[in-house]
């Protein structure tokens, strides 16, 4: 589908990343002693006492499956070796200082755009092993935010998501379009939603993780990979793993480079160990510049997944943001992943079965 160098087109991307964080104020920092994040004044707000649901939360649970046979999923126009949007978010800022902020209503219209037209969010794990449970004729999208910053996760005083964070704007999109399943991944470094104690990060992490949100790695203090010896890459790996551990959060299954810069070799992003500490990722992803591949197809390379960073159409984001590509995918729909709604086959055009890869050639369901 796309005749452009995908290394090229994220090194785009990279300087742009680079550049944009260089110029972040110093008032989007987290501060000492700040547990505002998860609403820690009174004993009844912290996190751990808040159940692991709540009636006024919209569920993240997986829709029921469906058994596809080739005609049905040619009814539904399935296409699971489509292209699915990986979307880049950093902070959410009510004046945006650099060109990557978004603001929270930029997010809130975009995120019902997503539903409105029919995509439905899984997270990062989900996505990278293949576990897509999207309803039959809906298209996966991947929603993503980095560096963990304050505005991504708070609670308010009644301790719910408030309402201009990343989790409070999914969970109102999710009230207003209930096919819009309520889940997200957040790539941390070492102080969490801008948290500086452990017990109020913990709480952040587990309160997120029992929702079916994904916490995970990004590295401990946001370095440029690309230019650290291959040691330093591992202990910036391992240490925020180990404080993920600390935290209770599960082993990272997906890790975004920081500035979507690539270490050298390639592979230690993907797997390691330092200081007698092992880590293994399913996926690494990088910081754009066009959709990514399904992870069916034989193509796909789950150590450099593309990502897009959300945004409009103006300058260096005309052919690489948000807006352009999903645009693009709307007037593109043969390429875009469909969901056939059975998550144990896999429903393409005959046309199509030799992009399959060859480890998932018997969960082929042709038509």
């Amino acid at each position: 589908m796309l005749t452009r160098i995908l290394g090229v087109a994220n090194a785009v991307v990279i300087t742009i990343a680079i550049a944009a964080l260089l110029l972040l104020p110093t008032a989007g920092e987290p501060t000492v002693g700040r547990t505002a994040a998860v609403g820690t004044a009174k004993p009844s707000q912290d996190p751990q006492a808040t159940p692991a649901a709540k009636p006024d939360l919209p569920s993240s649970d997986l829709p029921p499956a469906v058994n596809a046979t080739p005609e049905f999923a040619k009814q539904v126009k399935a296409n699971e070796l489509g292209l699915v949007p990986v979307l880049m978010y950093h902070r959410i800022m009510k004046k945006r200082f650099a060109s990557i902020d978004r603001t929270p209503s930029q997010v809130r219209q975009e995120l019902e755009k997503l539903a409105r037209q029919g995509y439905v969010p899984i997270t990062a794990k989900e996505f990278v092993t293949g576990d897509i449970r999207v309803p039959a004729g809906k298209f996966p999208v991947v929603l993503t935010f980095d560096d963990g910053h304050a505005s991504h996760f708070a609670l308010d005083g009644g301790g719910m998501p408030k309402k201009d964070t990343a989790v409070g704007i999914i969970y109102d999109v999710a009230r207003k379009y209930p096919g819009f399943r309520p889940v997200a991944t957040f790539w941390i470094n070492h102080y969490p939603f801008g948290l500086r104690r452990q017990e109020d990060q913990a709480a952040a992490v587990r309160w997120l993780t029992e929702r079916g949100f994904e916490v995970a790695n990004h590295t401990w203090s946001h370095p440029n990979l690309a230019v650290l010896p291959k040691k330093k890459v591992k202990e910036q790996i391992v240490r925020l793993e180990r404080l993920l551990k600390k935290l209770g959060a599960p082993a990272s299954d997906t890790l975004a480079l920081p500035f979507g810069s690539m270490p050298h070799p390639k592979k230690i992003a993907k797997a390691g160990s330092w200081d007698g500490t092992d880590y293994d990722v399913e996926g690494v992803f990088l910081a754009g510049a066009e959709p990514s591949f399904s992870p069916y197809a034989k193509n796909f390379d789950a150590g450099a997944i593309q990502r897009i960073q959300s945004n409009g159409k103006r300058g260096e984001c005309r052919k690489w943001c948000s807006q352009y590509w999903l645009e693009w995918l709307n007037k593109h729909p043969g390429e875009r992943f469909v969901s056939d709604g059975d998550p144990q086959r896999i429903s393409i055009p005959r046309k199509t079965e030799g992009n399959i890869a060859v480890k998932r050639r018997a969960q082929l369901n042709a038509y």
